[in-house]
């Protein structure tokens, strides 16, 4: 496991850096297997040392490129994969260790299409407009899935979202709840950016399917 003080979504791609002798055992070691290991938010504490407080729910990463440096640091790139829920937190040995299970979503109330398809047409939108704004965002002309209970995870991994709402994103375990949370999120995020733009370019008013 590696606790980290950002959120790994399923989908998501990630760059790391590890220069701990414990996560450099930790990386031979997965590159010996099968190439995958747990990745978690770090809820209080440091990356490095040790002694941090984890969340309990993460997700099952996979190596996509490491490179080792000629002074034993790696630069590693990862992709998100799966939810995972760790049930049991074992000794690190060096590294972290954790006893995990797949989390899937609970079965609940559908999400209607017209209201995913806002949400990814919201999102697009925002990104754009913050990559107007000159802020390093991904691009809006990402790929989503049709399937609501992939894309809403997809669409908390490309939004200019923080750690903390990335995770409350990822913990919630029913689509229409992460529908709701992207709601919200988006609303949030297109008032700031619409204040940035001016009077000329923002406000231009709700967008159909928005609750707000």
């Amino acid at each position: 496991m590696l606790p980290l003080g950002a959120v790994l979504l399923p989908s998501g791609v990630m760059p790391l850096q590890l220069f701990e002798e414990r996560y450099r055992r930790m990386i031979v070691d997965v590159l010996a297997t099968d190439r995958e290991f747990g990745v978690v938010l770090i809820r209080r504490g440091s990356e490095v040392g040790g002694g941090d407080l984890r969340c309990d729910v993460g997700t099952r990463a996979r190596v996509l490129e490491a490179r080792e440096a000629s002074d034993g640091r790696w630069a590693v790139t990862i992709v998100g994969l799966q939810r995972v829920r760790v049930e049991r937190w074992l000794p690190d040995d060096p590294h972290p260790v954790a006893e995990v299970s797949p989390m899937p979503d609970r079965p609940g109330p559908g999400v209607p299409e017209v209201a995913y398809r806002s949400l990814e047409s919201r999102l697009r939108r925002l990104l754009a407009n913050l990559s107007e704004l000159g802020d390093p965002v991904q691009a809006a002309t990402f790929d989503l899935a049709d399937d609501p209970a992939f894309g809403t995870l997809q669409m908390a991994a490309l939004g200019p979202f923080t750690a903390y709402d990335r995770q409350l994103l990822l913990e919630a375990d029913l689509v229409f709840e992460r529908c709701g949370i992207l709601d919200a999120l988006l609303a949030d995020a297109q008032t700031v950016v619409d204040l940035r733009l001016g009077p000329d370019r923002g406000g231009d008013g709700p967008a159909v399917g928005s609750s707000r």
